[in-house]
């Protein structure tokens, strides 16, 4: 956590894995590669296992948010919510917005161009942070006059989310859980009975059998969509984009691979593994586990390093170099196993979009400033100004 390391993790993540895939740190085990990253991840008998917040009666709502949400559930709850939200969220949901999501692109970069001259556009505040939150009020219905309530919820509550929350982040986050999820309940029930096409009325709607979503895990799965899913948009990007730009020669790379949809996607997922906006995940094993040679208590925590999995050597070639047109193994950024990300289309549709759009609106991009978040487990800018030069 000191101000070198969160401007720039790799070199320590680095000396981690020299000593090891597993390395033990202040009670937890640290997954340094992407072998034991991946492993962590697709292991079952390692869960994502969510303690309750004390005392209970001050952390309430923000508990039964996590306890109820796909995220942080294992099976078989776990199952049965995830494929009662999937079934919501196959509803061709996600193809549905990618003509909107071209419009609000084209919406936010028309204000840019003189700032852009001028060198004082902000991509961050400006683009990447406004952009998957009018994705994510689209895809719920949500009213317009509200939509101004949804990032400062949002950035509240993952703030826990980090190693060492302040006490006045953890007051801020309980204030936010609370309002965040009465909001939601009220716009739920205002969808019950109704015929509505957005992905909030098929989750009131979702049934499977006479199962159906609860109160609070429709609420818990309206919440996580808006915190995990534009989150991991908005960092992904600015990450992406801060690192597409300081590669030699790489902007003109990806100028010309975003005219093709295959190679547009290639560079989204070089942008999402090169600098990996989220680092940290942790699981608890269940019962004792071999792990690569290694036993793992029950009880014990192992924690993916997704950053240092990305810059694994023994996975990838060069992994420091930011390359447009990369190929090789899978990044981790969406997770593994029974808890990849069920946003993921959308999130890899959002950046493409984007990038393609600010890539097709611009002639050469520079950076004049940028500003890290101080954070080190959801990795990303504050602010990155840029110009065209």
């Amino acid at each position: 956590m000191s101000g070198a390391a969160l401007a720039d993790p790799y070199p320590v993540l680095a000396d981690l894995r020299a000593e090891g895939p597993l390395v033990p740190s202040d009670g937890v085990l640290l997954a340094t590669t992407r072998e034991s990253c991946d492993a962590v991840l697709r292991d079952r008998r390692l869960g994502r296992i969510f303690a309750p917040r004390q005392p209970e009666a001050e952390w309430e709502t923000f508990n039964w948010l996590h306890a109820d949400s796909v995220l942080d559930s294992e099976p078989p709850k776990h199952t049965r919510l995830r494929r009662l939200v999937a079934a919501a969220f196959g509803r061709g949901h996600v193809a549905r917005l990618a003509p909107r999501i071209q419009a609000l692109c084209d919406e936010l970069l028309e204000p840019a161009g003189p700032a852009l001259g001028d060198g004082t556009w902000d991509v961050v505040t400006s683009y990447a942070e406004p952009l998957p939150v009018l994705v994510i009020a689209e895809l719920l219905d949500w009213p317009v006059a509200d939509r101004h309530l949804l990032r400062p919820w949002s950035q509240a509550i993952v703030k826990m989310y980090e190693l060492a929350p302040t006490e006045e982040q953890q007051q801020e986050a309980r204030k936010a859980a609370s309002e965040f999820a009465e909001y939601v309940a009220a716009l739920a029930d205002s969808r019950v009975g109704g015929d509505g096409e957005d992905l909030l009325s098929d989750l009131v709607r979702v049934r499977d059998g006479s199962d159906r979503l609860s109160r609070t895990e429709l609420v818990a799965t309206v919440v996580l969509l808006l915190n995990a899913g534009h989150e991991a948009s908005v960092n992904g990007f600015g990450n992406g984009l801060a690192s597409l730009l300081a590669a030699p020669g790489q902007q003109a790379a990806a100028r010309d691979a975003v005219q093709d949809p295959a190679q547009a996607a290639l560079l989204v997922e070089e942008m999402l593994r090169h600098d990996p906006p989220l680092q940290y995940f942790e699981r608890t094993a269940t019962q004792d586990v071999e792990l690569l040679g290694r036993t793992v208590h029950e009880g014990e925590r192992v924690a993916a390093l997704l950053g240092a999995a990305a810059h694994d050597p023994a996975a990838y070639d060069d992994p420091d170099t930011f390359r447009s047109a990369r190929t090789g193994p899978p990044h981790l950024g969406f997770g593994a196993g029974i808890h990849f990300c069920l946003g993921a289309p959308l999130a890899r549709l959002e950046l493409q979009t984007s990038i393609s759009t600010l890539l097709g609106r611009t002639s050469h991009l520079e950076v004049v400033s940028q500003v890290r978040r101080p954070t080190f487990v959801l990795r990303g800018y504050e602010s990155l100004v840029l110009a065209d030069a």
